[in-house]
C-alpha cells in the first residue's frame, strides 16, 4: 500500500522505495502518537502521501538549484540524464506511454487535487476513505476530483491540439 502509493506519486521505483523506507521510520518513531482517531492505514497513507509530497518539493528545489550544472557532463557537453521512463506494477507495455502521458500531466495539477485523484482512482479508495485521509469532508473531495478530472481534461485537449 505504502510503495504504490508513494509510486504513484513519484513515478521512479527507487524514488518510492526510498520514501517507504522514510513512512516506516516515521511510523516506527511516532506510533505511541498515534492516537486512534482515526484507522491505522488511513494515519498511514496520511503519512506516506506527505512525505512524498516531501520528497518531490525537495527534489525540485535541487533540480532548481542546480538545473544547467546538472544537465550535461561538465568535460563533454554531452546531456546526462535521459528521460526517466515510468514503470508501474500492472501496466502492460503497450499503455506504457500512454500512462507517462497521463502522470505527467496528473504531476502538473495542484496538490491537493492530485491527491485526491491518486487516491481515488489509482488507490482504489472511497471518497469517504480519501476525505478522511485527507481530512476534508466527503463533498470537498468530491469537489476536487471534479476541478481534478477538468484540468487534466483541458490540459490533455491541449497536448492533443499542439502535437497535431
Amino acid at each position: 500500500m505504502v510503495y504504490n502509493l508513494a509510486l504513484s506519486y513519484l513515478q521512479n521505483h527507487e524514488d518510492a522505495q526510498e520514501v517507504t523506507q522514510d513512512v516506516f521510520v516515521s511510523v516506527h518513531q511516532s506510533i505511541e502518537g498515534f492516537n486512534k482517531q482515526s484507522t491505522f492505514s488511513t494515519w498511514i497513507y496520511r503519512i506516506t502521501i506527505n512525505k512524498a509530497l516531501d520528497f518531490i518539493r525537495a527534489k525540485n528545489r535541487k533540480k532548481r538549484f542546480a538545473f544547467f550544472s546538472s544537465l550535461f557532463h561538465e568535460n563533454s557537453g554531452e546531456v546526462k540524464y535521459e528521460s526517466v521512463g515510468f514503470d508501474h506494477p500492472g501496466v502492460e507495455l503497450e499503455n506504457k506511454e500512454a500512462l507517462e502521458n497521463i502522470f505527467a500531466q496528473i504531476n502538473t495539477l495542484p496538490e491537493n487535487q492530485k491527491t485526491a485523484l491518486i487516491l481515488s482512482k489509482i488507490e482504489k479508495l472511497s471518497q469517504v476513505e480519501v476525505a478522511e485521509i485527507m481530512n476534508l469532508s466527503a463533498k470537498a473531495v468530491e469537489s476536487l476530483l471534479g476541478r481534478a478530472k477538468e484540468n487534466l481534461m483541458k490540459k490533455l485537449n491541449e497536448r492533443r491540439i499542439n502535437e497535431n
